[in-house]
């Protein structure tokens, strides 16, 4: 068999270089992956199929209504992007040296109108508080995330999600403008007035549940992988509150000040 000479994209050279382009350059380290960013890493692929199977229930309910079209391509295509996550999330566990992801709850894996009320007034309540809110704080949190993050496996996932992170933001926002505008729209502004302080409140449950303050430290090969401290959650959680939900919300004459005051009892 003939010698095969490495082409110049082709990576050689010592224990602590390496050639990339026929340069010499210091061969990047490796870093160790914790136990802690397995499990991170498989409870995010988790995550992402849960988001999917959401936003194809909610998808259906916005063709059972007669949504506007765009809002069910926009959903469509969201679906797709979860997925994708959940992928990309399911390479990154392997690269940290995970074997089984844990198994998907099912039961979680859905939506389920309450008993008697109209469609709509369930596709306003899901907009709201997986994308309004959920969608909303996960731009400036996985941007954080991404900052600190130098492995780069982990880095192309984060990457691809922030970037999609923002376009499932400005559906919920505009599923929630157009709920408001159709014949339900005095209905949904009375139920999103109503339940705003109890979605509040769940989301600070999973933002700042107890002792997370004192979670401020996390170590640098855990950042690398794209973690982050759990005192950041709750710090992230109350810069969007301000930032984002007080002025957004606003514009439709709803007061999430007011909620959140309600929510956290202030």
């Amino acid at each position: 068999m003939a010698d095969v000479a490495p082409s110049p994209t082709r990576r050689a050279g010592t224990k602590d270089t390496e050639k990339v382009q026929g340069k010499a350059v210091p061969r990047a380290r490796r870093v160790p992956a914790s136990d802690g960013v397995r499990a991170e890493w498989g409870r995010r692929i988790e995550a992402e199929y849960r988001s999917a199977a959401i936003t194809q229930h909610l998808t259906l309910w916005l063709i059972q209504i007669g949504a506007s079209p765009d809002l069910i391509d926009d959903g469509l295509r969201i679906v797709k992007d979860e997925l994708t996550h959940a992928q990309l999330s399911h390479r990154t566990f392997v690269a940290a040296g995970g074997q089984v992801p844990p198994p998907l709850a099912r039961e979680t894996l859905g939506l389920r109108a309450p008993a008697g009320e109209a469609l709509e007034l369930s596709v306003a309540r899901t907009g709201v508080e997986v994308f309004c809110l959920g969608e909303t704080v996960a731009v400036p949190l996985f941007k954080v995330l991404r900052e600190g993050c130098t492995v780069p496996v982990a880095r192309r996932a984060l990457d691809r999600v922030l970037r999609d992170e923002v376009r499932h933001r400005d559906f919920g926002w505009a599923l929630l403008r157009y709920m408001l505008e159709s014949p339900s729209g005095g209905a949904v502004r009375a139920l999103v007035v109503r339940e705003l302080p109890r979605m509040l409140a769940r989301v600070r449950r999973g933002y700042m549940p107890p002792g997370a303050e004192a979670k401020a430290t996390l170590p640098e090969e855990d950042r690398a992988w794209g973690l982050m401290p759990w005192a950041r959650y709750g710090q992230i959680l109350e810069r969007t509150i301000t930032r984002d939900y007080v002025p957004r919300f606003g514009e439709h004459g709803i007061d999430a000040g007011a909620a959140w005051a309600e929510a956290t009892g202030r």
